[in-house]
């Protein structure tokens, strides 16, 4: 089952689905709770996703058992605001938001979340989770590196330049204030990643022209370094960076299940042996 909901954040209104699980919850220390995962769109996107992404994924989890939330960030999809004026802070305190939301429903394990991001909803996510100790697990899906790089690349060079000079630039419809891309600057998720604990998959396809292949090995090389925590990557062969082929998603879903599925099996088995 799933329905719309609509999440408040500092006067707007945030628009997002949860999925509830198709499974019952573990035994153990939180029986009958219930895993969270929040899904982070990237740039400019919506909780719907290219080709349905993020519905599928979410309905592919609630059949595992899990509490699924997909949201719009401000101005994205149906949510209120203006995107193109919020910055990098603002995504993560949203992120942090609808965390709150998802933490306070009845049947969920606070001690189970998870954030899957996409594109430059990666880095969102690894930034949430690096403030956010309730994350435990991270799960990136072509995730953004350099994000002021990254972007302005997409947007390109005139796009920003125009918004420097002139307080405004149009993207796409979108209306982007230097307060964007100033922040985007200031976040460096390659030098964040060594402080987050948690467990990490990493996945990214080989034909991506948006964000490179390389940041996945990267990010894994970084993840690698801490003192705590796993990080295993997935590179699909030829999925391009919204994996739009029915194969590409058919194995972005299989390996993000197979993995989170895993991490649950772990938890229950350190649940069991505290008891």
């Amino acid at each position: 089952m799933e329905r719309a909901i609509v999440i408040r954040h500092k006067g707007e209104e945030l628009t997002a689905s949860i999925h509830y699980p198709a499974k019952e919850g573990s035994s153990g220390r939180c029986k009958n709770r219930v895993p969270l995962v929040v899904i982070c769109h990237g740039f400019i996107g919506s909780r719907i996703g290219v080709d349905r992404l993020f519905v599928k994924a979410a309905r592919e989890l609630a059949g595992d058992g899990y509490m699924v939330i997909r949201f719009d960030y401000i101005g994205c999809g149906e949510s209120s605001g203006n995107y193109g004026a919020q910055d990098v802070e603002s995504m993560i305190a949203q992120t942090r938001t609808v965390l709150d939301y998802g933490l306070g429903c009845a049947d969920v394990d606070p001690t189970r979340v998870t954030l899957i991001g996409h594109s430059l909803g990666g880095a969102v996510a690894l930034l949430t989770a690096v403030r956010d100790r309730r994350v435990k697990n991270l799960v990136l899906w072509a995730a953004v590196g350099y994000p002021f790089n990254d972007i302005v690349k997409i947007v390109g060079r005139e796009a920003y330049d125009q918004a420097v000079q002139t307080g405004a630039a149009d993207h796409a419809g979108f209306s982007f204030t230097p307060v964007y891309f100033n922040s985007l600057a200031e976040f460096q998720p390659f030098q964040e990643a060594g402080k987050f604990g948690g467990d990490v998959l990493v996945i990214h396809g080989t034909s991506d022209d948006v964000i490179p292949v390389d940041y996945a090995f990267l990010y894994q090389k970084l993840f690698w370094t801490r003192a705590d925590g796993r990080c295993d990557k997935e590179i699909i062969f030829q999925a391009d960076h919204t994996f739009s082929s029915g194969p590409a998603q058919q194995q972005l879903f299989k390996r993000t299940k197979e993995w989170m599925n895993e991490q649950e099996h772990l938890q229950e088995e350190w649940q069991n042996w505290m008891i």
